[in-house]
C-alpha cells in the first residue's frame, strides 16, 4: 500500500502543481512583474546598470514557473502520500476523504503557515544577498522545528483526551503546539530588508498571493488523494 500511496500521492501532486501554475501566473505574476519594474527604476535612479538574464522573463513564467510548480507538487505530493500511508488506521477513525484532509490541514499550518508568518515570502527589490543564508537557516530551521512540535502535539493530544476529554484534549494539544512554535520563532533572528519607498500594497498582495498559492497546493492534495483512497477501498482494489 506504501509504494502505491507514494505513486498515486505523486500524480495528485502534479495535478495540483499543474493547478498551482495556473494559479500563480494569474494570481502571483503581476506582482513579480511590479516588483521588478520597482527594482529596475531603483537600479537607473542610482546610475546602476540593469543586470544582464540568466533566463528572460518569458521562459521565467512560462516553461520555467510550470517545471517548477509541477515538479515542487510532485514531490509534495509523494511525501504526503507516505504520510498518508503511516497514518491511515493510526489515527482515530477517520476515512480515507477525512483524514486525507485534516493531514492536508495539519500540513500547510505546519510547512506554509507558521514560517510565513515570521518569515514572509518577498517579491524581487527585497531582501539582501548577504542575508541570505541566515534568512534561510533560520526558515528552514522553524519549518523543522513546526513539524516537529506538530508531530508532539498530536502524540499529546492522545494523552490529554484520555484525561480531559476529546476536545479539551485537542484544544490543549493545538495550546500546546502554538506555545512551542511562538517561543521558537521569537528567538530566531528578526529580518526587515523591505527598501524605502517600495510599494505596501504590492509587498501585500504578494505575500497573500505566495500563502494563497500554497493553499491551492495543499486543498488539492487533501481532497485530491482522500477522494482517490476513498473510490479505490472501496472498490477494494488496495489491501486496507
Amino acid at each position: 500500500m506504501t509504494r502505491t500511496l507514494l505513486l498515486r500521492g505523486m500524480l495528485v501532486g502534479v495535478v495540483a502543481g499543474l493547478l498551482v501554475f495556473a494559479f500563480a501566473r494569474w494570481i502571483g505574476e503581476p506582482q513579480v512583474e511590479r516588483a521588478i519594474a520597482f527594482e529596475t527604476a531603483a537600479d537607473q535612479a542610482k546610475g546602476e546598470a540593469p543586470e544582464l538574464e540568466m533566463v528572460s522573463r518569458r521562459v521565467q513564467k512560462s516553461f520555467g514557473l510550470l517545471t517548477g510548480t509541477v515538479v515542487y507538487g510532485a514531490a509534495v505530493g509523494g511525501l504526503f502520500g507516505l504520510v498518508f500511508a503511516l497514518a491511515y488506521g493510526r489515527i482515530g477513525e477517520l476515512g480515507p476523504r477525512a483524514l486525507s484532509a485534516v493531514l492536508a490541514g495539519l500540513g500547510f499550518v505546519a510547512i506554509v503557515l507558521v514560517p510565513q508568518l515570521k518569515y514572509p515570502a518577498n517579491p524581487p527589490a527585497v531582501g539582501s544577498a548577504e542575508t541570505i543564508g541566515v534568512r534561510t537557516g533560520a526558515y528552514f530551521l522553524l519549518i523543522a522545528v513546526s513539524i516537529a512540535a506538530m508531530v508532539f502535539s498530536l502524540q499529546m493530544r492522545k494523552r490529554l483526551a484520555r484525561r480531559f476529554g476529546e476536545w479539551n484534549g485537542s484544544l490543549l494539544a493545538a495550546a500546546l503546539f502554538v506555545v512551542v512554535v511562538s517561543l521558537v520563532a521569537h528567538f530566531l533572528p528578526v529580518v526587515d530588508e523591505v527598501p524605502a519607498g517600495f510599494p505596501v500594497t504590492l509587498m501585500w498582495k504578494f505575500r497573500v498571493a505566495a500563502v494563497e498559492i500554497q493553499a491551492v497546493l495543499w486543498g488539492t492534495l487533501g481532497l485530491g488523494l482522500g477522494w482517490w483512497m476513498e473510490r479505490e477501498l472501496g472498490l477494494g482494489r488496495i489491501p486496507k
